[in-house]
């Protein structure tokens, strides 16, 4: 990563148009290096050849162009597979490609490890490394996309912002990595097919919710009940369920677009009869949907999955309750690219 020189794609559309101005150059320049930049991801402003070569040597002199590559990659008996991204020297981050029918699911990380620490989650054991840079977030979906019309020859449908770190504790890069993204300028994909999953930061969704985004809302949930979550998730000590619920409320009032409840069922932990129906109350506060998830067992924790009929009892209940749920199986378990795995730890 060049740090002598600042990187440009750390610069909105806007700033490159004003940088243009104040070199007296036409601000149409801005439209084409942006495209050059979003659309082609082009690292090199000699390749950006619709720009003068006095305007690649200028561009050049001035700003650098930082991004992550691909270190190396696996795939799982199930199709799943797990990208390892290079950061600086001796960093990695990982994203995930999930192939299903004619859907094809980019899960990429917002930052490189994860300050949150929650305990079924092997992320949060590895602590916080840094925040990725819009383009480092954007890169991941740029080369997995690549990936997947090499192997598959379809483009990828959907975007979750699942993977390594809480989006919201980097929201500004992850809202600019979403304006590239879904640019006509940039990849073209629909806000539509986005979801950022958030552990629940209150003030951050109030905020996102003023900003009238298009993307999808998905709550890492695991629990209704404050003493549950907050055994498994220290953030609730800070953000608990009823700030949450408040939170989640206003993002609906003000966007309309139902957030998912993400609620990993752990085996005697937040499976019971109980927490079924603390969760139906909480689903009912703002309409919603929820996805119950299959455990992936992670090393060194006391977790398990829940039983298959503990499991069924407890679907059967939310939906008896009118509470629209889908069951999510676990995907890519055998290469550590299931939920809740990613922690880098095969980086050969």
């Amino acid at each position: 990563m060049n740090q002598s020189k600042k990187d440009i794609r750390s610069l909105t559309k806007l700033q490159i148009e004003e940088f243009f101005t104040l070199k007296h150059k036409p601000k149409f320049r801005a439209n084409q290096v942006y495209e050059w930049l979003w659309k082609h991801r082009v690292l090199d402003f000699n390749l950006m050849t619709s720009l003068s070569l006095d305007d690649r040597t200028l561009l050049h002199s001035t700003f650098s162009i930082n991004s992550l590559t691909l270190h190396n990659y696996k795939t799982s008996l199930d199709g799943t597979v797990k990208f390892l991204f290079q950061l600086d020297q001796n960093k990695v981050v990982e994203g995930v490609l999930i192939p299903h029918l004619n859907r094809y699911t980019a899960c990429i990380s917002s930052q490189a490890g994860c300050s949150l620490a929650c305990k079924f989650c092997a992320t949060g054991k590895l602590k916080l490394y840094r925040n990725l840079s819009a383009g480092e977030i954007y890169d991941q979906v740029f080369l997995i996309n690549e990936f997947t019309l090499r192997k598959f020859k379809k483009p990828i449908t959907n975007i979750v912002y699942m993977g390594m770190g809480e989006p919201f504790l980097n929201s500004t890069n992850v809202l600019n990595s979403i304006t590239h993204i879904t640019s006509k300028q940039g990849l073209n994909i629909s806000a539509k097919r986005i979801t950022v999953s958030t552990a629940g930061i209150v003030k951050i969704i109030k905020r996102i919710a003023d900003l009238s985004p298009k993307f999808n809302l998905a709550i890492s949930l695991h629990s209704a009940n404050d003493t549950i979550r907050t055994k498994i998730m220290e953030i609730n000590k800070s953000n608990n369920l009823k700030d949450l619920a408040l939170a989640i409320d206003y993002f609906y009032t003000k966007t309309k677009i139902k957030p998912t409840y993400e609620y990993i069922l752990l085996n005697g932990v937040n499976d019971s009869t109980q927490d079924a129906k603390d969760l139906i109350a909480f689903c009912k506060k703002t309409p919603s949907k929820v996805n119950l998830i299959e455990y992936n067992q992670v090393s060194n924790t006391p977790y398990r999955k829940s039983s298959q009929s503990s499991t069924k009892i407890f679907m059967d209940l939310l939906e008896k309750n009118k509470i629209l749920v889908k069951f999510r199986r676990s995907r890519g378990e055998d290469i550590g690219a299931a939920c809740g795995q990613l922690a880098t730890q095969n980086k050969k």
